[in-house]
């Protein structure tokens, strides 16, 4: 059976700060402790990864159910290879992207920005944000941010045919991305330095490709 194992995408997630610190960056550094008078932050920023996090278990959710009942009459097999194939691609390109040795990938994130447009002036009526609902729904809808990581991710969860197997896929992913924002929101200006120097972002990224790859070599060994 194809599968994307949990660890997979959640060291996707983990390896992938470089993209997040460009993708969520700006709200998380906003909602950041340290630019706060008292501690309330920390749950605005609690409230904006809880958001994020419920629109990943739902993306993965529909997704995977929508192809378990389209492939529940077997005979849709390969379609579900090539989504399989299709998300270890987009893995690779992320991880040229990090390395900084292609940027192929920003001409497929462009394919979820007219849905981005719509929800984007949304996001702005919510900002800036002073309560937990207002930082629980932006997170919700940054969760729909064009962005390869989570094509990657969301194509795993399609080519899973399982609504609760989706969910943990996207569930694995977004809890990898939580420590990158997590301390982007302590330490933004030092982490975005850390994530800028060359040979982190090289490295990340050739590990990131390697997580695209090791699948794709397994599924011809098959």
């Amino acid at each position: 059976m194809l599968e994307t194992s949990l660890f997979s995408l959640f060291v996707a997630g983990l390896l992938g700060g470089g993209h997040c610190l460009g993708m969520c960056g700006g709200i998380v550094t906003a909602l950041s402790p340290q630019h706060a008078k008292h501690q309330a932050n920390w749950l605005l920023l609690a409230g904006y990864n809880t958001g994020r996090i419920a629109s990943y278990v739902l993306i993965g959710t529909l997704a995977g159910g929508i192809s378990g009942f389209a492939l529940s009459g077997g005979h849709l097999a390969k379609v579900q290879l090539l989504l399989y194939i299709a998300a270890n691609l987009i893995l690779i390109l992320m991880g040229l992207y990090l390395a900084g040795l292609s940027g192929l990938l920003s001409r497929i994130e462009a394919i979820g920005r007219p849905l981005w447009r719509r929800l984007q002036p949304l996001s702005r009526r919510l900002l800036p944000i002073r309560t937990l609902p207002q930082a629980l729904a932006i997170g919700a809808l940054w969760g729909w941010l064009p962005c390869g990581l989570v094509y990657s991710a969301s194509l795993s969860a399609l080519a899973s045919a399982s609504a609760s197997h989706g969910a943990l896929l996207m569930l694995a992913f977004a809890l990898g991305t939580l420590p990158n924002l997590l301390l982007m929101g302590v330490f933004a200006t030092r982490l975005k330095q850390l994530l800028q120097q060359r040979y982190v972002r090289r490295g990340a990224g050739l590990l990131v490709t390697l997580t695209g790859i090791i699948p794709l070599l397994r599924l011809a060994l098959i």
